[in-house]
């Protein structure tokens, strides 16, 4: 058995979730088509973690819910949780903030009533939100279907160093040209264009009396 040491390897590493014994005996059963031994797969990973118990490996392979899975060890936890702590700062797309910031100001809120106000799917920005755990699932609606609810979660306080969602900008605070839907800009230069245009009208309704008084100078 020990020949197939490195097979039950290569399942335990690539398996999502901690693989059982059954479904290694049965992975190894269709493969080389033959009856394996439940005591004979069990003397490989034993030999497996016997392996892994040395120094030169940062990981080494743990028995959970009783299923096999491979696992970082203690000494580089301080490590590892740095790096998944830089990993969740790493910057929202657009789409992913615009959603968040509805939900914050929403909250609970279902996935039509985003979809509505947003005008376009949330499905991918919803699912990587709740991967970052910005926001969680806070229960169900009244409404037909009882469609889940979403809220901000603990760790959205701490991702915007905030201490509760009241600390949150109030909407009145942001200035008019950022609460307002549409482009100021252009809404300002038609403006003048406007201003310009009834300007050039008042000149030109003044000038024509002068034109009409000088050219009576000029007959006299």
């Amino acid at each position: 058995m020990k020949n197939y040491d490195r097979q039950i390897e290569s399942l335990i590493f690539t398996a999502e979730n901690p693989i059982t014994l059954l479904e290694i005996k049965t992975c190894l059963d269709l493969t080389y088509s033959q009856n394996f031994e439940k005591e004979q797969i069990e003397e490989a990973i034993g030999r497996l973690q016997q392996n892994y118990l040395n120094e030169q490996f940062s990981f080494e392979l743990v028995k959970i819910s009783d299923g096999f899975q491979f696992l970082s060890k203690a000494a580089y936890h301080e490590v590892i949780g740095i790096h998944l702590k830089q990993q969740t700062k790493k910057r929202l797309t657009k789409a992913a903030l615009e959603t968040l910031s509805i939900i914050a100001y929403k909250q609970p809120v279902t996935k039509t009533e985003l979809e509505q106000i947003r005008g376009v799917s949330c499905d991918y920005s919803i699912q990587k939100l709740l991967e970052k755990e910005l926001i969680s699932i806070t229960g169900r609606s009244e409404l037909p279907g009882r469609p889940l609810l979403y809220g901000t979660s603990p760790k959205f306080m701490n991702y915007f160093g905030i201490n509760t969602i009241n600390d949150l900008p109030k909407l009145k605070d942001f200035k008019l040209p950022q609460n307002e839907i549409g482009a100021p800009a252009e809404i300002e230069e038609n403006s003048n264009v406007i201003e310009t245009k009834d300007a050039t009208q008042i000149d030109t309704n003044i000038s024509e009396p002068a034109d009409i008084e000088s050219s009576s100078s000029e007959e006299e």
